[in-house]
């Protein structure tokens, strides 16, 4: 079983590792179960595609490959932030900016 992660899909993340460190792009998928998550524009990889009934010539696309989610942090209020636990007041267990102590939606 995966753990919780400190990243979900529609977050804004900042790349704190690899070949696209400081750019920033938003959640697109999460993949638990390989602590993994795709962010839009970001880790572009090639893929050759083989022709099929469909795509008669085939052809290569680029394509949004997963990052690991060491190597990203969720951006709260334009400054990338470690993420804690915290109850809020509905005694409900909620994200938490550590650098602000602002919720996370």
């Amino acid at each position: 079983m995966a753990t919780k992660l400190h990243i979900k899909k529609g977050d804004t993340v900042k790349v704190i590792a690899g070949d696209d460190k400081g750019k920033t792009g938003k959640v697109l998928r999460v993949i638990p179960a390989e602590n993994r998550a795709v962010v839009e524009g970001l880790n572009i990889v090639t893929k050759h595609r083989k022709p099929s009934a469909q795509n008669t010539s085939g052809k290569i696309d680029k394509i949004e490959a997963p990052i690991h989610v060491s190597n990203l942090m969720v951006v709260v209020g334009g400054q990338p932030t470690r993420v804690g636990r915290k109850l809020n007041d509905d005694g409900k267990l909620q994200r938490v900016a550590r650098k602000t102590g602002a919720f996370i939606k």
